[in-house]
């Protein structure tokens, strides 16, 4: 960094911390002067101006924090010390309050941003009415149509099916086992004993026993 860059950067960091008048790290004073300076320009700047005893350097534990000459300031009564306490825990409570509306206003905002406009929330009513008329039109067919089928008239249905699929399988069952002890003895072929026989089978048919 140039001379002329130096100097400003003096004059800044100087600055910065008389007006401020409270401690600050190196890394503190380069971000609040908006990174106008590099960092390793700032911290050499506080160092030449702590050895020139324009600012205090103050060590704590591994960190350094800077402060601006408190013998340039006049002193400070104890009254006007007791006033600015008051002064500081006033506008603390006042951040705190202000912090808290903002907070609320947000969640009213968001709230806000996340309802519906009028003209959104009466095209949704008439899309719900739409669909509200569509499925009364459907329950009025349903309810006026003649052929419909009590629950007791649907169980003996489901009943009957199973009965007679169950009895599908034995009768199945027992044929295979009458062509298979033909079989043992019969000098054709299976094929040949169905022509023979006149025997027709659920295959011929494409006929296949329900899972139920």
């Amino acid at each position: 960094m140039s001379k002329g860059k130096d100097a400003n950067a003096a004059s800044a960091v100087l600055d910065y911390l008389n007006k401020q008048n409270r401690p600050y790290s190196a890394i503190d004073i380069f971000n609040n002067l908006h990174k106008e300076y590099g960092k390793t320009a700032v911290v050499r700047v506080l160092e030449e101006l702590g050895k020139e005893g324009k600012i205090t350097e103050k060590v704590y534990g591994k960190q350094k924090v800077y402060v601006a000459d408190q013998s340039q300031f006049p002193d400070v009564a104890d009254s006007e010390l007791k006033s600015m306490d008051v002064r500081i825990k006033e506008l603390n409570d006042k951040l705190v309050t202000s912090r808290t509306t903002c907070k609320t206003q947000e969640r009213e905002l968001h709230m806000l941003n996340s309802a519906l406009t009028t003209e959104e929330a009466k095209k949704r009513l008439e899309d719900v009415t739409t669909q509200c008329e569509q499925k009364q039109k459907r329950i009025d067919k349903i309810q006026s149509a003649t052929n419909h089928v009590s629950p007791e008239e649907k169980d003996r249905i489901y009943t009957n099916q199973k009965t007679f699929v169950k009895e599908w399988r034995k009768r199945k069952r027992m044929a295979t086992d009458v062509v298979n002890a033909i079989l043992e003895g019969y000098p054709k072929t299976k094929k040949q004993l169905f022509e023979d026989i006149g025997l027709e089978t659920d295959e011929e048919y494409s006929a296949v026993i329900p899972s139920c």
